[in-house]
């Protein structure tokens, strides 16, 4: 079993570099394993915890197909139809509340 190096909250070196800040680079890790991880303390509920990739290793994001272009599209298009009047509702339906804010409100309520 190999151990990974740990390092503090904003103290590992160059060349390092989280999950996000590889992708705000335009780079994904490309199949290599954690090389580090660093360490956030928390209190009782234990360090927050980050895993490191090495950017020398890290290859470039793949580009979007058209194909998947169409698929996003698709998906937050059925995000905002609304499963009881099957409308548009113009934004994302909450799914606390599983249907359109005029679905949700008891026809009593909408007169008024």
């Amino acid at each position: 079993m190999v151990t990974l190096p740990v390092y503090r909250w904003r103290l590992a070196p160059d060349g390092y570099a989280t999950y996000r800040q590889l992708r705000a680079l335009g780079l994904r890790p490309g199949g290599q394993d954690v090389a580090a991880q660093i360490e956030r303390p928390r209190g009782k509920r234990g360090p927050l915890v980050a895993y490191l990739y090495r950017i020398d290793l890290a290859l470039p994001v793949r580009p979007m197909s058209p194909a998947k272009w169409a698929a996003l599209a698709e998906a937050n298009t059925a995000r905002r139809i609304c499963p009881e009047c099957r409308r548009d509702a113009g934004y994302v339906i909450p799914t606390s509340l599983g249907m359109c804010g005029l679905c949700s409100v008891p026809e009593e309520q909408r007169a008024a």
